[in-house]
């Protein structure tokens, strides 16, 4: 007996292997400074705790509809429609247990065994492993720095072949930060492949806001959730957007494989949806104050960036100069100056050579580790 053999094609996380190398440091004494991981630093506003309280006492404890429950998909319409002007209905909507389970649906109900799905390169690590474990193929697409590190439209028209099925983007990006641009998306929207966007860190834009794909198609499968907007990370809720035929096939799919997302979870998003706006406008604030100093650090220090990230919390920088290997890079860099980063290669062999810097931390605590990186650097 062995394991499947899918399971070969499933890399691990790395920035996990960097957390946890951080966390055993931790356990022997070490300060820590921690920028590596994508998680809100902040609580979760009071009025989607008191939502939680509300729904306990009130005995929604019990499965809901597959779908989810109706007030939440309600919701999640009238905010499409609030940020971006489009017109959704209950029925193209899947409330799931996080965004990865969304995705695991969406593929599944588009992916035929052998279909490829354009990838961004660098992009989200997780996207290829999803692609191998419904029987797809991941086809990487090597992004250009000066392009944000984002799926211009010539590349992906290079990329197409007669077994390409879907194209993945993401924006704001993970692990750039970067926005992609609404005539690209409306350029990315004629195409062939069907269209599937990563809008989980919407909301967390320093600038001008991000587009919607939806805005300019009706034809393509949206990813979203609470994780990032609103800081609720462990509470495991997020959400597809698809075109209506495809949601009896991925309304089966969730009953099988999930039932349900979570009732407490759903009725907390709600108010979250309703009620968090000034909680989510104090972080996105603080986030880009954070954003600015990182940014003024790390070019001081030699880091140098084609396109000013303004979106997620993420900084993506070439460190080439420093080593060519970014996961030893990495280490090397936790073991001797206790700043926890990502390496590049996380993200893909675009990647490589670059980190990525994470400010869901304290002010404090980021102006600390580049303090500590400053003082890296010139020891090498």
């Amino acid at each position: 007996m062995h394991p499947a053999s899918c399971t070969d094609k499933i890399r691990p996380f790395l920035v996990m292997d960097v957390l946890e190398a951080a966390h055993a440091l931790e356990a022997e004494g070490h300060d820590i400074v921690h920028l590596e991981i994508g998680e809100p630093d902040f609580d979760t506003p009071d009025c989607v705790k008191e939502a939680a309280n509300k729904a306990i006492s009130d005995g929604q404890t019990h499965y809901t509809h597959s779908l989810g429950v109706m007030a939440l998909r309600e919701a999640i319409c009238e905010d499409y429609h609030t940020r971006y002007g489009v017109s959704l209905c209950p029925e193209q909507i899947v409330v799931t247990s996080g965004t990865s389970p969304a995705m695991l649906l969406a593929f599944g109900a588009l992916l035929e065994p052998g279909e490829e799905v354009l990838l961004p390169d660098p992009g989200y690590a997780c996207y290829p492993n999803f692609v191998h474990f419904v029987h797809g193929e991941p086809k990487r697409v090597r992004l250009r720095e000066a392009d944000g590190f984002q799926l211009h439209p010539d590349l992906v028209r290079e990329a197409i072949t007669p077994g390409t099925r879907a194209m993945m983007v993401n924006s704001p990006s993970n692990p750039a930060g970067t926005v992609l641009p609404g005539e690209w998306i409306q350029e990315l929207a004629g195409l062939q492949p069907a269209l599937v966007a990563d809008e989980i860190y919407h909301g967390l834009v320093y600038g001008e806001a991000a587009s919607s794909v939806l805005e300019h198609t009706e034809d393509a499968f949206v990813l979203n959730g609470f994780s990032k907007l609103y800081a609720m990370t462990g509470w495991r809720l997020g959400y597809l957007i698809a075109p209506q035929r495809f949601m009896r096939a991925i309304q089966k799919l969730a009953q099988n494989l999930f039932i349900c997302a979570g009732s407490v979870a759903q009725h907390a998003a709600i108010a979250a949806l309703r009620h968090a706006g000034p909680d989510v406008e104090r972080m996105r604030q603080t986030y880009d104050t954070r954003r600015q100093v990182l940014l003024q650090r790390l070019q001081k220090m030699g880091f140098t960036l084609a396109v000013e990230p303004k979106g997620a919390f993420y900084v993506f920088v070439n460190a080439s100069h420093l080593g060519s290997d970014s996961y030893t890079l990495a280490f090397d860099i936790l073991h001797k100056a206790h700043v926890g980063v990502t390496p590049g290669i996380d993200f893909g062999p675009g990647g490589e050579g670059y980190l990525r810097f994470s400010y869901a931390n304290s002010l404090e605590n980021i102006e600390k580790g580049m303090d500590r990186l400053e003082a890296y650097i010139q020891k090498l």
